[in-house]
């Protein structure tokens, strides 16, 4: 499976300056991959306090992501701003090529960034099957929590991370991707974004793909806006697996 990483700045609040580059960004990538990973609200920046830009799944975004998928013929995962029965959601998607999507909600809201005060945090995980992988796609401050990306019976085989994570705080982004990588037996991805948000937060990006033992695959330089495709294989993975099982011997978790 060829995924693509998008490592990007983003419009502050201007979903329609997003969606127009983002596409002329995937225009280009038709053809030549399988999964492009976009950052955390990847529409309008991390917008805690700015409701107006939520979006029903009739919305703009969700309409033009699935229009995307379809045309040009590649699944596409990130996250964006929703609303449903009054209550908004930190919205992690993944579009099939086919236009079908599956969601699910950020786990862990991050209380210190007052994103508690405005979105309700999420009761499932995304994990879909796509070209072969089982797929998990997690939001950002979920990374922090090990329990919630528990790979319980190798559910799946690539967990994906889609984030708005500051350079004040990357060391630990670094860090707790490989850790999630090696403890979990699974390819890592995690996708960050660049630039300078309207908070005034800084972002330098440290997008990465992992192998299973933590081992870079893919990575992107700091404080560029930089897009990069890997061939992801499968039997070097169940071959890791078979080999060295450390998952039979994993602790069960109650992850409900």
């Amino acid at each position: 499976m060829r995924i693509t990483l998008i490592q990007d700045s983003i419009h502050w609040a201007d979903k329609a300056a997003n969606l127009r580059k983002v596409d002329e960004q995937l225009a280009l990538l038709a053809g030549k991959t399988d999964l492009v990973v976009l950052p955390e609200m990847f529409t309008t920046g991390f917008c805690t306090d700015d409701l107006h830009l939520a979006e029903t799944m009739e919305g703009e975004t969700v309409q033009t992501l699935k229009a995307w998928a379809v045309k040009y013929e590649f699944a596409i995962t990130g996250s964006f701003i929703a609303t449903e029965n009054d209550q908004n959601y930190n919205r992690a998607f993944f579009v099939f090529p086919s236009g079908e999507m599956e969601t699910a909600d950020k786990r862990h809201l991050f209380t210190m960034g007052g994103e508690h005060k405005h979105f309700s945090g999420g009761d499932k995980r995304l994990i879909v099957h796509y070209a072969g992988f089982n797929i998990c796609v997690l939001v950002c401050y979920d990374l922090r929590f090990p329990v919630w990306a528990r790979n319980v019976n190798n559910e799946y085989d690539l967990l994906i991370y889609v984030a708005n994570f500051p350079q004040k705080r990357i060391d630990s982004w670094d860090i707790l991707l490989k850790a999630r990588a090696v403890e979990n037996q699974s390819y890592v991805c995690g996708v960050n974004r660049v630039g300078v948000d309207g908070a005034g937060l800084v972002y330098n990006g440290h997008s990465m793909l992992l192998d299973y033992r933590g081992a870079s695959l893919l990575a992107f330089p700091d404080n560029e806006i930089t897009i990069q495709t890997y061939d992801l294989l499968q039997e070097p993975l169940q071959r890791e697996r078979q080999k060295f099982a450390v998952w039979k011997d994993a602790d069960g978790f109650d992850i409900k």
